[in-house]
């Protein structure tokens, strides 16, 4: 967990935040992320999750995989030696009035962090940031 991030996670956040839509997405209203950064087959393909406003609204929300890839890629090259696998997914949280981030690989699980219909509720909880 950190404030202070370096030039790709920077980047990365400020790609995200940039990105970021929904059906019902307030724009300037909301507190935190958590974004799940997917790469099926070892390349990035999806960006998805929850933002969460003050008053306890959770909306999901996707990132054109288009737009965000190449913050993915300066992310991942800082954190993997080229040639590498890379992992299945990394979840992003970050709180915006303080600046917190923490970023979770899941280097083998492709079902982790999965919203079903059975789950999609419990799910937006477990990954709202806290950073305690």
């Amino acid at each position: 967990m950190s404030t202070s991030p370096d030039d790709a996670t920077a980047g990365l956040l400020r790609t995200l935040v940039d990105t970021m839509d929904g059906p019902v997405v307030d724009r300037e209203g909301w507190e935190s992320f958590a974004l799940i950064l997917e790469f099926p087959d070892g390349a990035f393909n999806e960006a998805h999750g929850y933002v969460y406003s003050p008053d306890g609204v959770i909306s999901a929300v996707a990132c054109d995989p288009w737009l965000v890839a190449p913050a993915v890629k300066a992310y991942t090259d800082g954190c993997y030696p080229v040639g590498d696998a890379l992992p299945r997914k990394i979840l992003v949280q970050f709180d915006r009035a303080t600046g917190r981030y923490m970023t979770t690989f899941e280097e083998t699980d492709e079902a982790r962090w999965k919203a079903t219909p059975r789950t999609f509720r419990e799910l937006r909880e477990e990954l709202r940031p806290t950073f305690d």
